[in-house]
Parts: structure tokens; sequence; C-alpha cells
């Protein structure tokens, strides 16, 4: 039974989806847009608003709770100097998703998450 689960899996296990949702999460705010499919842009996206709201905190709880979640140092240090400062006076809403249309493959719907 399905009672009071929540998420996707995006049939993967655990442990491989959390990094591959980090992972997303570390580009999203290295290159500020990525392209990927719908599924997984709508379950990294809430991941993305924390870590840029972590990010205007900016003192080092906050830096020691980033390096934990983000992968790559220099995600952590852009969130920190760039994003941080650039959404300061903004209360949410730092991700926006684009429809692209589907892959050429295997037709997943493809998205576009970048940061407004």
């Amino acid at each position: 039974m399905r009672h009071g689960n929540t998420g996707k899996t995006l049939d993967r296990a655990k442990q491989p989806r959390e990094l591959m949702l980090r992972n997303l999460a570390s580009s999203v705010l290295i290159y500020e847009k990525v392209k990927t499919t719908e599924a997984k842009a709508k379950v990294v996206k809430p991941l993305v608003e924390k870590m840029i709201t972590l990010a205007k905190v900016g003192d080092l709880n906050s830096r020691r709770h980033l390096l934990q979640v983000l992968l790559q140092k220099n995600a952590v240090k852009k969130s920190l100097e760039v994003l941080g400062e650039r959404y300061k006076s903004r209360s949410g809403g730092y991700t926006r998703i684009v429809k692209l249309g589907p892959r050429q493959g295997d037709g997943a719907q493809m998205v576009q998450l970048e940061l407004v």
C-alpha cells in the first residue's frame, strides 16, 4: 500500500536518486539553466529553492549545510557570493520551468529549468 508516501522515485533506488538530484541542483546553481526531463525538473525545483534560501542567510551554518547537500564546492561558493546577493530582496520563486517539447529518442517531455 502507498499510504503517506510522497515524492517521486524516478524509477531509481534511494541513493542513486538522491545523488542525481544533488548533481542536478549543483548544475542549476553553477550554470543557471539546465535542460532536463519534466519529471526531474519538478522534483529538483524545491531543492534548488531551499539552497538559494539558505544562501541568502550567508552565515557559517548555512555554508556548512550547503556543503553537506551540494557536491561541487564552486556551486556552494557561487550560491553564497552571487545568488544569495542577487535574490536578497526576493522572498521565493527563484526558478522557472520552460517546456521545450518531446525528446527525439524516446519522446520524454524536455524542459529547461532556469533561475529567474
